[in-house]
């Protein structure tokens, strides 16, 4: 696999326009698999049989990990094994008669319209990290963007005057608007914030952390715990809470799928799918409580 992966990673770049996650996501279960099958002393593509990878899978459940998890590394494993295939490398895949686990299909956590205006308005203060971590918040909420599209925002891609933000990833571009609220809270930061964070350094992102280099994912992971918790938010929420919660409630005020697929960049509109899904679980949810007859 050794020589293999690095060939699969660029056709993931280059012809299938993954995404930076996607990518990571891949390049991370394979490392895992490619060292699984080093141990058991086997070192070519050539020699991988489905027996070694249903032994691998095994091993997966019993350190313990999530339906979901071993479900991604085996759909890791047979995208890799599908593209040897194509390459001629192998003559039959050995992925062919692999299973994934079951999945029990859970709708996501969201946030109240309360909850998010609560979670938002926590950093209130004027100093240059509460401009900061409003103003990403806020531009979290109002656009559905992923955290990595978050941090990986550039001072050209705000466009404040005309309310919009220009999203990239893999090569792919989106167009998202978001209200004065955000607009606001941007403009705060931009001109009260951002240059006193950025010191002596120098770079294009919007987001930087307190030394003046850019954001990272674990760095605003742990701001958004912090304020959920001033917040009074019992639940367990993480950045894409934010992104479920600003499609939900987009979908619950009347939106139409088609735009906020658009919106959150799914090439597939089954994805979005899943808000109306949670739409209609709320209207019966209000009418079993609510109905007389219920």
């Amino acid at each position: 696999m050794e020589n293999e992966l690095p060939l699969f990673i660029d056709y993931l770049k280059e012809t299938k326009n993954a995404s930076a996650s996607t990518v990571s996501s891949y390049l991370r279960d394979l490392k895992k698999l490619e060292q699984y099958l080093q141990e058991h002393g086997i070192e070519d593509v050539e020699h991988v049989t489905s027996t070694n990878l249903n032994s691998y899978i095994l091993y997966l459940e019993k350190q313990g990990l999530s339906s979901a998890t071993v479900s991604r590394n085996v759909a890791s494993m047979k995208a890799f094994f599908h593209y040897a295939c194509r390459r001629r490398r192998l003559e039959a895949d050995p992925t062919e008669t692999i299973k994934a686990p079951h999945i029990e299909k859970k709708l996501p956590g969201i946030l109240s319209v309360d909850e998010a205006v609560r979670l938002l308005e926590q950093p209130s203060g004027m100093t240059p990290k509460e401009l900061r971590d409003r103003a990403m918040l806020e531009l979290l909420y109002a656009t559905g963007m992923r955290v990595t599209e978050l941090i990986s925002v550039k001072l050209e891609d705000v466009h404040l005057s005309m309310n919009y933000a220009v999203c990239r990833d893999a090569g792919r571009e989106r167009v998202i608007p978001f209200g004065d609220s955000c607009r606001q809270a941007l403009e705060r930061y931009l001109a009260y914030g951002r240059a006193r964070l950025m010191k002596d350094q120098t770079n294009d992102y919007l987001f930087v952390n307190c030394s003046g280099r850019p954001m990272s994912r674990q760095g605003f992971w742990k701001l958004i715990k912090q304020y959920a918790a001033r917040a009074g938010i019992m639940s367990d929420i993480t950045p894409h809470t934010l992104r479920h919660s600003f499609a939900a409630h987009l979908v619950q005020n009347g939106a139409d799928l088609k735009s906020v697929q658009e919106m959150l960049g799914h090439s597939d509109i089954a994805t979005t799918q899943m808000y109306l899904d949670m739409n209609a679980e709320r209207v019966c949810s209000v009418y079993r409580r609510a109905h007389p007859r219920r």
